[in-house]
């Protein structure tokens, strides 16, 4: 279900705005438009994001991220285009309205934390539903239930200097979660902190996401960031939108060389997953085949073993079987699987790649990739995988694709189709 979208929206400052808007859709470029007195800060920006995902918007400063990140809440009023939330535009709201949707759907984390010092930690994580009108009582159990969420319990009644900068970033987004809103928006929430408090909190979101499935836009300027929460990737330059998908997507399919030289230095091995570079296995047989249909299929594809699954529905993937087991017990009674090898080694659809190299060592067939109800997704090849590591993809490399992110989906999709004719 989309929650937030963006269509064709522009943000322009200076003289005649909406002249600039017809000269950007004519052609003319940003540069030129600066040479008159006039900034394109947000350029033909259109996305939409899904209820219960990170959306993250990365680019560089003056990039225009958040500038776009203003405009989705209100706070600053497209030149030209439309904001929906809900279905509802925002744009078309009178003040007072949007004012309201802001107080009770739509909260913000911002970069500096943003916490009133003579109040306390409790009372700061109270503000947004004292804005609300929520009566005393009830909104301070709502503030201390959501400082327990972000590891606060207890802090109710510090100040906010006696906290840590990381601390005081878990009030800010205590306070976010405590008006339950539909959408948070997050404004290089993370970027003033230390590394390793960042990493803390950026572990902390993603506990919160796998508990409370919020719809979150996140702003950053860190690549490594983005790739490690973003479940889509929106990469800004110059006011434009060059880039949406996957952060697997993007690692291996840049759409220009500016996103490629972005990404040139990322660990590849931490960002892909045995998903984003599985294939088709070869042969898949069922447990119920017989030996001879075995051989046949591995010799027609010109495999060295079949993956093994359970009849269907299952479709569980269950062993191996190579094309000589199955040929010493062709002549003779039997199913392949009373001869099959059970499959020991497996790995998970998202599992980064660094996690798939002992694993895969251990044998001399594809890594098997099986989902959470043990059905075979695909295989990983240890040749596919060693270029995975080692590759460094061009634009012209680019798969013609939206965003890569339902790759998994495809390929078990096929499986299961080939499995139950089998």
């Amino acid at each position: 279900m989309t929650k937030l979208a963006a269509e064709h929206v522009f943000k322009i400052f200076g003289r005649r705005p909406k002249e600039g808007v017809r000269r950007l859709q004519e052609g003319a470029d940003r540069d030129r438009l600066r040479e008159d007195g006039t900034t394109a800060a947000v350029i033909d920006a259109s996305f939409t994001v899904q209820e219960g995902e990170i959306f993250v918007i990365m680019g560089l400063s003056g990039s225009g991220k958040s500038t776009l990140l203003r405009m989705l809440n209100g706070l600053l009023e497209p030149t030209s285009g439309r904001v929906l939330f809900d279905g509802q535009d925002l744009t078309a709201l009178s003040a007072k309205a949007l004012r309201d949707m802001r107080s009770r759907k739509i909260s913000m984390v911002f970069q500096h934390f943003a916490l009133f010092p003579h109040r306390s930690v409790l009372e700061n994580a109270a503000y947004g539903l004292e804005v609300q009108g929520v009566p005393r009582a009830e909104r301070e159990k709502r503030a201390a239930e959501a400082l327990d969420l972000v590891g606060l319990d207890g802090w109710g009644p510090h100040w906010p200097d006696e906290l840590s900068g990381g601390m005081q970033q878990r009030v800010g987004l205590a306070r976010a979660l405590a008006t339950d809103a539909d959408l948070l928006l997050m404004d290089e929430s993370f970027s003033a902190l230390d590394p390793l408090i960042r990493r803390d909190m950026q572990d902390q979101l993603l506990d919160l996401q796998q508990r409370l499935r919020k719809t979150i836009v996140f702003i950053t300027h860190d690549l490594n960031e983005a790739m490690r929460l973003g479940d889509r990737i929106a990469v800004m330059r110059d006011g434009r939108i060059v880039q949406i998908g996957a952060a697997a997507d993007i690692l291996s399919h840049p759409a220009d060389d500016y996103v490629a030289g972005f990404v040139q230095d990322v660990d590849r091995s931490r960002v892909l997953t045995a998903a984003s570079i599985m294939e088709r296995p070869r042969v898949i047989v069922s447990t119920d085949d017989q030996p001879d249909a075995v051989v046949r299929a591995l010799r027609t594809d010109k495999a060295s073993a079949a993956f093994v699954v359970s009849p269907a529905p299952a479709l569980r993937l269950v062993g191996t079987v190579t094309e000589a087991q199955a040929a010493a017990a062709a002549d003779g009674e039997g199913t392949v699987g009373e001869l099959m090898r059970a499959a020991t080694v497996t790995a998970q659809p998202d599992a980064p790649l660094a996690d798939l190299l002992a694993p895969a060592s251990r044998s001399d067939l594809p890594l098997p990739v099986v989902d959470g109800d043990g059905r075979l997704a695909g295989v990983v090849p240890q040749l596919r995988l060693l270029a995975a590591l080692g590759d460094r993809p061009t634009p012209a490399d680019r798969a013609d694709r939206s965003d890569g992110s339902d790759t998994a989906g495809r390929a078990d999709q096929s499986i299961r189709e080939e499995a139950a004719s089998a």
